[in-house]
């Protein structure tokens, strides 16, 4: 018995039952045993199939008599009949269906059982679809209520809409052009299965199966849509178990919510939007045919490109919606005219904001229970700028593959294109051909790097050139230009003819000249968050270079360690406790004693932390300190600066970082203050929102409500700013003109342009494998983390010298000058808040000594000092140094008041420059002082940082030299 005819029989079995008892349907026989109950059910089966022959005016004996006297009129090119032996069917039609009796029996039953037995085993639960609701596609809107983006599974971009607000005549359409008698069979209909045979024999170029829409939904969620003979049956017995499980509106709703429709749409609701820019509800007699007639196949009745063919399609469905008494003829007439006007279609692309949309799909399932945006539709009112976010990510990008260029780093591995075979086949059609085939190929090209910013080219041009004899790449953009490549000479050699690249343009002012320099993708990844201050709405957020190369945020799912940007809270503990700015501190060497001494301490417990550089700087202001970040001084104001004892300062540490919801734990060790402890991106960057607030912290968000069709799912409650009550409005004020200073005169100098609008603080980790940039307006809050993912658990420095002021703080300012142009205008920072001044009286003072200053000199700095609770000024410059020891170490000689020497400076390894004296009693471990030398100037007074072996920002790695 040939495998065709098993295979037919199987699928005969299957049709006989389905059709003539649904409720009874076997999905196993007995191969030895059910031989005679298995003819029995076919022999039922070819009885209902003869009816409904004679039904459809066929006459069954005539078609198998023709078929006998010419097979190949009736097989022609179909290949489901091609090597089927016709005198086998025609006796098996004898035996099955005339009940006569055939020696040898042209079918072996058994073998039939067999394969029917494994064809429908393990079928799918028609239960699954009783209350199904598809994936659909969920809308993002940015801050200002416009559309971002859409949020929807592959294959699932539909808006779930009921029966109920799907019009008649939509439905009626629908049914009319698939299934006629859906309303009348059971799941199959065998009268269709008649009538797309006979197409078929008719016009085999386009074969049709005489699926019913029940089995359409069999197929398209539970059994798949394999052209096998398999399939075929296990669709019709569970789409028979279909219609004893849903009622026919059930399933018609399933249906119109489930079809593939064009132009990137799944379901009649999207449908209806994309090509008429209205909803289901709303569509018109020849809409909603025209929408119907897609279903049969949206490319080939596509009305974008084959208008005659989908207006043929519409026509045809209209001429069925008559023949169904839907409609008059006088309705047809009208509604045939044309192809109804229909909105140009816009592809749901975008190129940024990927880690941002993740974030508000996470965040919906942990605020409004939602499962997955995917899950249904829903529009959601999201905080996100778009102009900032694809400025942020811009920035980001480029930052990276500038710290790799500038340390040569980089490497280019592979183009993300090749468009060789495309360009090929553009180059032979006519169409457009004024414009160059690779251009028409890179515009059609989709990237694998779709959200990285820098622009595509295309290599058009390689080789020498004639005059100069030089290597020569010339590369084409979408625009139309063509420009030199810039490229090292090993991304040069490894670059082919139509390679894909991307490229950074570079306009030469003043010499005219344009010119592509090569971007690769960075193996160091970044983060870079936009907060705005009194709102905590997340403006724009990049969680790494490239979404399709890493979907890990870096933002909200890492934790890295912050290094120096963790030291404002130390200096905030210590202003709440009613140290001023201009408080002299020693940056000196520092010995603390273990946190929790045990009976067995040893000389290791001890810490003894260093500056950045190694090196100390005598007496400073705690404003110069912060400024130019050194550890020392932080790691003393521990000691007496905070509490008392170490421990209970570190303990206060502890508890602010706690209050600000940095960490959700805190174990007091001493490098915690240097920052050692691993901090969230978004953590950090609403710390800094409170210190632009003046200790107000804002609740970071990404989303205000959402929404089903209309009705609220989630509403985010009204929340005022949660005020840091361990520190007050004066400290927060103090702290953020130190933090200005940063900028201004610290290591972060390389901003002094933005000093007056901006404050913050550099950041790096242990042997540079961090580089941090925090800092504010007084709108909003950028932090910038720059490293490397350690995924493989192993730690990978930046490099040498590469600190928060090299890597993140040019990253910085590119982001902020963003959020100028695109959010508000820059302004200087605010002056302190009514609430503040009360507690805040500026006074001029020496900015490197701390004195105050009373002669008017226009050089003295205007400082904010806290007032006690009587409203009087509260002098500390010398609570943590004595007055005379300050005196004592500016080296004054018998008539100076200390002025003329410069002021406390650098230190060698002798006791003291001035010989052994009454000092000795003052400070034991006090450094000594440098003689000075012609034309010497203090480092704080130069405009540029003075050269070091390695140093461009002192931040402080502290695992260097292993100091603790």
């Amino acid at each position: 018995m040939s495998a065709i005819l098993v295979k037919i029989f199987a699928t005969a079995l299957t049709l006989s039952q389905v059709l003539v008892d649904p409720d009874t349907v076997k999905t196993s026989f007995d191969p030895m045993q059910d031989r005679e109950k298995v003819a029995e059910i076919l022999k039922s089966g070819c009885t209902h199939m003869r009816r409904a022959f004679d039904i459809e005016d066929i006459n069954l004996d005539d078609l198998i008599a023709t078929a006998m006297d010419d097979p190949q009129a009736v097989t022609g090119d179909l290949k489901m009949l091609q090597g089927l032996s016709f005198n086998d069917l025609h006796a098996s039609y004898r035996q099955f269906c005339k009940n006569e009796k055939v020696e040898p029996p042209p079918v072996d039953l058994g073998e039939v059982i067999t394969y029917y037995n494994n064809a429908v085993a393990d079928l799918p639960d028609a239960g699954k679809l009783k209350g199904l609701k598809l994936p659909g596609v969920s809308v993002i809107l940015d801050g200002n209520g416009r559309r971002f983006a859409e949020v929807y599974e592959p294959d699932h971009r539909r808006i779930w809409v009921p029966l109920s607000d799907i019009p008649e005549s939509v439905q009626q359409a629908v049914v009319s052009a698939e299934d006629k008698r859906f309303y009348q069979h059971k799941g199959v209909d065998e009268r269709g299965v008649i009538r797309a045979f006979m197409n078929n024999l008719a016009d085999p170029a386009r074969p049709a199966g005489g699926s019913t829409i029940t089995q359409q939904v069999a197929k398209n969620l539970l059994v798949g849509d394999d052209v096998t003979y398999e399939r075929k049956m296990r669709e019709m017995i569970v789409a028979s178990r279909i219609e004893q499980t849903l009622s026919k509106a059930e399933i018609l709703e399933i249906y119109l919510n489930s079809i593939y429709l064009g132009r990137t749409s799944w379901g009649i609701e999207m449908a209806a939007q994309s090509y008429f820019g209205k909803s289901a509800k709303d569509l018109s007699v020849s809409e909603g045919a025209l929408l119907a007639g897609l279903a049969k196949g949206p490319n080939y009745y596509n009305p974008d490109t084959q208008p005659d063919r989908a207006h043929e399609r519409m026509a045809y469905v209209l001429s069925r919606m008559q023949e169904d008494g839907f409609l008059k003829a006088s309705q047809v007439q009208q509604a045939i005219a044309s192809l109804p006007p229909r909105v140009a279609y816009q592809r749901p692309r975008r190129d940024s904001g990927f880690y941002f949309t993740d974030h508000v799909n996470r965040d919906a399932r942990t605020l409004a229970g939602i499962e997955s945006l995917t899950s249904g539709s829903y529009t959601v009112r999201s905080t996100i700028n778009p102009d900032l976010q694809q400025a942020t990510e811009a920035a980001l990008q480029e930052g990276l593959a500038r710290y790799e260029l500038s340390i040569g780093r980089q490497r280019f591995q592979a183009a993300e294109a090749n468009l060789a075979e495309a360009i090929r086949s553009l180059d032979g059609r006519k169409e457009d051909g004024a414009t160059p085939a690779w251009r028409r190929a890179l515009e059609a090209a989709r990237l694998p790097l779709y959200d990285v910013q820098w622009p595509a080219a295309v290599v058009i041009e390689k080789g020498r050139d004639k005059k100069t004899g030089a290597n020569v790449i010339r590369v084409g953009l979408s625009d139309g230009r063509i420009l030199p490549l810039n490229a090292w000479e090993a991304a040069r050699r490894d670059l082919k003819l139509y390679d894909v690249v991307r490229v950074r343009i570079i306009d030469q002012k003043g010499k005219g000249v344009v010119r592509a320099d090569l971007r690769v993708p960075p193996t160091v990844q970044g983060g870079a968050v936009v907060l705005e201050n009194r709102t905590g709405r997340i403006l724009a957020m990049a969680g790494g270079f490239s979404y399709p190369l890493s979907q890990l945020n870096r933002v909200t799912q890492a934790h890295r360690q912050p290094g120096s940007a963790f030291k404002p809270l130390t200096y905030l503990a210590a202003l709440s406790k009613g140290l001023q700015p201009n408080t002299l501190v020693w940056d000196a060497p520092v010995t603390l004693p273990p946190v929790n001494p045990g009976a067995n301490v040893r000389a290791r417990d001890y810490w003894r932390p260093k500056n950045y550089d190694g090196g100390a700087g005598g007496i400073v202001t705690l404003r110069r300190a912060l400024e130019n970040s050194k550890n020392l001084v932080t790691a003393r104001l521990l000691d007496g600066g905070i509490e008392t004892s170490p421990a209970e300062s570190l303990q206060d540490v502890c508890e602010l970082a706690l209050e600000a919801q940095l960490y959700v734990e805190c174990t007091p060790h001493y490098p915690f203050v240097l920052g050692a402890q691993p901090v969230r991106i978004l953590d950090l960057a609403a710390f800094y929102a409170a210190i632009a607030n003046e200790g107000a912290m804002p609740v970071p968000h990404a989303f205000e409500s959402i929404e089903e069709r209309g009705h609220p799912i989630y509403s985010r409650k009204a929340q005022g700013l949660v005020r840091l009550g361990s520190a007050d409005a004066a400290a927060f004020y103090q702290l953020k003109t130190m933090l200005q200073g940063v900028l201004e005169r610290g290591t972060a100098r390389n901003l002094k342009a933005l000093a007056p609008y901006a404050a913050g603080k550099t950041g790096t980790s242990d042997n540079e494998n961090d580089a941090w940039f925090a800092g504010f307006t007084n709108d909003v809050t950028v932090i910038v983390w720059v490293g490397h993912d350690n995924a493989d658990g192993k730690r990978r420095t930046l490099g040498r010298g590469q600190t928060g002021a090299k890597v993140a703080a040019p990253i910085f300012k590119d982001i902020v000058e963003a959020a100028w142009q695109h959010h508000v205008p820059k302004s200087p920072l605010s002056p302190p808040s009514p609430q503040a001044a009360k507690q805040l009286i500026a006074m001029p003072i020496d900015l490197n000594t701390g004195d105050r200053v009373t002669d008017g000199r226009r050089e003295a700095f205007n400082e904010y000092f806290r007032l006690n609770w009587y409203g009087r000024f509260s002098d500390t410059q010398y609570r943590l140094v004595p007055q005379e020891e300050v005196y004592a170490l500016r080296n004054p000689d018998p008539w100076s008041d200390g002025d003329e020497s410069g002021g406390y400076g650098f230190y060698d390894e002798a006791p003291y420059s001035q010989g052994q004296s009454w000092l000795d009693s003052l400070r034991q471990n006090a450094p000594p002082q440098r003689r000075t030398e012609p034309g010497f100037r203090w480092w704080w007074e130069d405009d540029e940082p003075r050269p070091r072996p390695r140093r461009v920002d002192p931040d402080y790695p502290w695992g260097y030299r292993r100091v603790y």
